[in-house]
């Protein structure tokens, strides 16, 4: 290991010992869950550990913030397309005499789906999953996301225009 890897490495060290408790606390608001506000908190400090060069940084909890907002996002979304799924084979009849191909065939357009989400910015594709996944209004996102009802619109005509 260099010197540069092992600078970093301490540096990211040092950041999550300073900033790890709040980021957890930070998050367990938003997720009702301690176990997995730190998770999201530790994949936050490994996304900082991959990137060759943080040092030094001027916000660090700004920046452990967005990063830790990103991937609560990605959580929320794949625990709701996974509980939309599995609720979509519960009420299903035939979901238990589905063939593998038509299963095969499910999944990938699970996939195709999660691409879609994965190719909208991060405020756009927060505020259609919002609006689609959880039925808020559009006043409901702009208080969530911090963002005006006009922003909340113009996020939603974009996810539209690209679906």
């Amino acid at each position: 290991m260099s010197g540069a890897d092992t600078a970093h490495r301490d540096y990211v060290g040092a950041l999550f010992r300073s900033h790890y408790a709040w980021l957890c606390s930070r998050l367990h608001r938003h997720l009702n869950s301690r176990a997995h506000a730190e998770d999201i908190a530790a994949d936050t400090f490994a996304q900082l550990l991959g990137v060759s060069d943080v040092a030094p940084i001027r916000q660090p909890r700004a920046l452990l913030t967005t990063i830790a907002q990103r991937l609560m996002y990605q959580f929320w979304r794949r625990r709701d397309l996974e509980r939309a799924y599995l609720d979509g084979l519960d009420f299903d009849e035939t979901a238990s005499t589905l063939s593998a191909q038509d299963l095969a065939q499910q999944l990938e357009a699970l996939q195709a789906i999660e691409q879609f989400l994965d190719r909208l910015p991060a405020k756009v594709k927060a505020t259609f999953l919002l609006a689609r996944l959880h039925g808020l209004t559009y006043p409901e996102i702009a208080v969530e996301l911090g963002i005006s009802q006009r922003s909340v619109s113009d996020y939603m005509a974009r996810a539209l225009s690209r679906f």
